[in-house]
């Protein structure tokens, strides 16, 4: 199903429509990962992505900067069709779309110095002479909050979060129209998290990027984010405006997931009763997914239809809002019973 943006919303630096991606398992079977996944990510806009482990967000982010192949589907930057094209011109679209990783400590040669990892990019898409990219490093180091005195250190005589910088730096550099931040701040001390989180919205404001944000962190979803999409089982299961969604999640298992999250305002008992009353149970394996509704395993609201019939994304009474739930409307209407 096609997702438009809501009337009012950025023209799309990102539109992702029918993706599914597979992999190959035992005795010749495959294992989809992802399965019609469809939404888009505006100009300078920020969706995150959440949802439990092996739900397939990392997945997605490889798989729309195409570093991984997928079945079926269409991934479009700026409305050039990325899977058709060759390797030559997809190397040549790596300049608009680039990812900060997890783990700055695994993402970053500990062989070079600072100076040649920023550089780098420029060099391989040939932005700016040799003269220039000195300057080009320079400036985008002192955008992330490390001056010149940095360039000529390795990456083992900075701390995590100076070596974050560098990875922000890095992906930054090319002036990308999409950047792809998979947990970036997840290995980080609390107290260096929110310093990354600030630097990566203000950059946001000052260069124009868009961001796909990937966490586990609900908080920090919530607090980034201009829109969040949920996903459960390869799916997208809900995505909506950030603050709406979280103060009134549709889908039951975004009530699960956000239930689950630790409040300062409630006791751990009462949060733990209320996440297993609304997502009850393990997760069901990729490899023999449910049919129907792939949460009605585990939905306290499951009715027979749910077991049968997939549920598309419907819109709800508020602007781009959508949910992927046959009965959403009725457990809306009870939402304070349960």
């Amino acid at each position: 199903m096609r997702i438009d943006p809501p009337v009012g919303h950025p023209a799309p630096v990102l539109s992702v429509e029918g993706l599914t991606v597979s992999f190959p398992a035992a005795r010749g079977q495959r294992v989809t990962v992802l399965d019609g996944v469809s939404f888009d990510v505006g100009e300078r806009e920020t969706v995150g992505l959440v949802g439990e482990s092996g739900c397939g967000k990392t997945t997605l982010a490889r798989a729309v900067l195409r570093l991984i192949r997928s079945d079926a589907g269409s991934v479009r930057l700026r409305g050039e069709e990325l899977t058709r094209l060759s390797a030559p011109a997809m190397r040549a679209m790596r300049r608009h779309m680039q990812m900060v990783f997890q783990d700055p400590r695994g993402s970053l040669d500990p062989r070079m110095r600072i100076r040649a990892i920023v550089e780098e990019p420029l060099r391989v898409h040939r932005i700016g002479s040799r003269r220039e990219r000195p300057r080009l490093v320079r400036e985008m180091l002192a955008q992330v909050g490390l001056d010149a005195s940095y360039e000529q250190q390795r990456p083992a005589q900075l701390s995590g979060g100076q070596q974050q910088r560098v990875g922000i730096a890095r992906a930054l550099v090319t002036r990308p129209a999409l950047v792809v931040c998979d947990e970036p701040v997840s290995s980080l001390d609390v107290s260096i998290q929110a310093q990354v989180l600030n630097l990566l919205q203000d950059l946001k404001e000052e260069l124009g990027v868009a961001y796909l944000f990937i966490s586990h962190n609900l908080a920090v979803v919530r607090a980034l984010s201009d829109r969040v999409a949920v996903m459960y089982l390869g799916q997208i299961v809900e995505i909506g405006p950030a603050r709406r969604l979280f103060e009134r999640p549709r889908h039951p298992y975004t009530r699960g997931l956000i239930a689950s999250a630790l409040r300062p305002d409630a006791s751990a008992r009462a949060q733990l009763a209320a996440a297993n009353r609304l997502a009850p149970g393990d997760i069901p394996s990729l490899a023999d997914p449910p049919s129907g509704c792939r949460y009605h395993t585990r939905c306290p609201f499951a009715q027979e239809r749910c077991r049968s019939e997939r549920p598309t994304l419907d819109p709800t009474d508020a602007i781009g809002h959508q949910v992927a739930c046959h009965f959403w409307r009725e457990i809306d209407a009870r939402r304070d019973q349960v």
